[in-house]
């Protein structure tokens, strides 16, 4: 038993006198795919990414790709523009950087992931490539089905009454515009493409919703205790270019303000606290919308100057909440 303990004090001896040895990892190069990726053709799309996995990488990679096709576009619609001084019109190049920030938004999911490597710790690259007609093609896919979609709504809102019907189209207008930018990226990823009829689509749905617009009126109803009120709806209407007109129409509204007014004093002042109940009834009197608001005005002058204080305030509530929301629509 002594001679093994005499061994193991000699073995621990001779570890601890041994030299440690240092564990050198060798850098890794950048592969020449990602320092030279393959440059873009009239079929293929190529971006590299780098990021601290390979999701962020991949998403950089596409990032760069879809910065790629914006830039592209921003220089056609450029070369397009009349050019004044040597530089585009304000209005012109404001155009641009909205195109260029729309085709931003643009996602794409059919790439092929060509390389990947890991150079080291939270460190990843990639290499992506897309295929431009695929990429036409499921775009094209996207806008045909907004369009079928927009239709069939239409075609359902069609018999309902025509604030809903305007809303609908100011709605797909917005959304339209952006695809019209998506008009422009298939433009660039097929040469061939022909966005004409899209485009007579696109400017069909505007023309709804301007001539409807046109055929909208309102008129303005109250009680004595609200007539100080009217003015502040009929204003917040006009801003939306509502007609404030007195006539028959399947497209006429109208809209009935009932007030009570309650007045108090209170630390000095006079107070008129208003309970206010809105409501907006279509051509057959059927109510469509309606509201009920409690706004209390104050003066130090008297009662009449509480009453102002209170159509202020409700113009106040109109230019901040919007017209539409203070009548309940």
């Amino acid at each position: 038993m002594r001679y093994m303990y005499i061994l193991l004090l000699l073995f621990l001896f001779a570890g601890c006198g041994a030299e440690k040895q240092m564990v050198v990892i060798p850098k890794k190069m950048t592969p020449e795919w990602y320092m030279h990726p393959p440059l873009s053709t009239t079929t293929a799309l190529y971006a590299v990414g780098d990021g601290q996995n390979k999701e962020e990488a991949i998403s950089n990679a596409l990032s760069l790709m879809v910065a790629t096709l914006s830039v592209s576009i921003a220089s056609q619609f450029s070369a397009k523009t009349v050019v004044k001084e040597g530089a585009l019109t304000t209005k012109d190049a404001t155009y641009t950087n909205r195109v260029q920030s729309d085709v931003q938004k643009i996602r794409i999911s059919n790439y092929k992931l060509l390389e990947s490597e890991k150079l080291g710790f939270k460190n990843y690259i990639v290499l992506i490539k897309l295929n431009k007609q695929k990429l036409f093609l499921s775009m094209k896919k996207e806008i045909d089905m907004n369009f079928e979609l927009y239709e069939q709504k239409a075609e359902e809102l069609s018999k309902t009454d025509a604030l809903k019907l305007l809303a609908f189209y100011k709605s797909e207008s917005d959304k339209l515009h952006y695809l019209q930018n998506m008009l422009l990226v298939m433009g660039v990823l097929n040469q061939k493409f022909s966005s004409e009829s899209y485009l007579k689509k696109i400017k069909d749905v505007t023309h709804h919703y301007e001539n409807l617009l046109l055929k909208i009126s309102f008129s303005i109803r109250s009680n004595t205790a609200a007539s100080n009120l009217k003015p502040v709806i009929a204003k917040g209407l006009s801003a939306k270019k509502y007609r404030i007109k007195d006539e028959r129409s399947i497209y006429h509204f109208t809209v009935y303000i009932q007030s009570n007014i309650e007045q108090a004093s209170a630390y000095g002042f006079t107070l008129a606290r208003t309970a206010i109940f809105i409501s907006t009834k279509d051509y057959k009197g059927s109510i469509i919308a309606s509201n009920k608001l409690n706004i209390t005005g104050q003066s130090g002058e008297g009662f009449a100057i509480a009453k102002e204080n209170v159509a202020f305030r409700l113009n106040n509530l109109v230019e901040k909440e919007g017209i539409k929301k203070v009548l309940g629509m």
